[in-house]
């Protein structure tokens, strides 16, 4: 049986390696959030990093799944394209990013939530 994927806190602090069969999702891979803490702040009224990072979450999923509501444009459908072409890598690969992992029994508001959650869905 083989273990279902997971997030992974992507940490800066000396010794922290890249678990095996991990895929770092941060900016600026391919994979990075295009959305930011500061523009849910200044664009959004965040007014925590909570806040932000949910806003960041709603932003990316709903931009990933085809919406131009947070993000329209050229640069913004090619981003979306070979972001979508590229989650084949991703299938059954642990995701790390920086944001915190959520408490147990609560959302995960990162990004890289939501490209587990694409990358693993059953094909048709």
């Amino acid at each position: 049986m083989t273990e279902q994927p997971v997030r992974i806190q992507r940490r800066r602090t000396k010794g922290w390696r890249k678990p095996e069969n991990t895929v770092i999702v941060t900016r600026p891979s391919r994979f990075g959030n295009p959305f930011t803490l500061a523009g849910a702040t200044e664009w959004l009224g965040a007014e925590t990093p909570e806040q932000a990072r949910e806003a960041c979450h709603m932003a990316f999923r709903s931009w990933v799944r085809g919406s131009d509501q947070w993000w329209m444009g050229e640069e913004a459908s090619t981003t979306r394209k070979r972001l979508l072409e590229a989650l084949p890598e991703l299938r059954g690969k642990n995701l790390a990013c920086y944001c915190p992992l959520p408490e147990p029994g609560k959302p995960d508001h990162c990004h890289a939530a939501v490209l587990l959650e694409l990358a693993n869905r059953p094909t048709p």
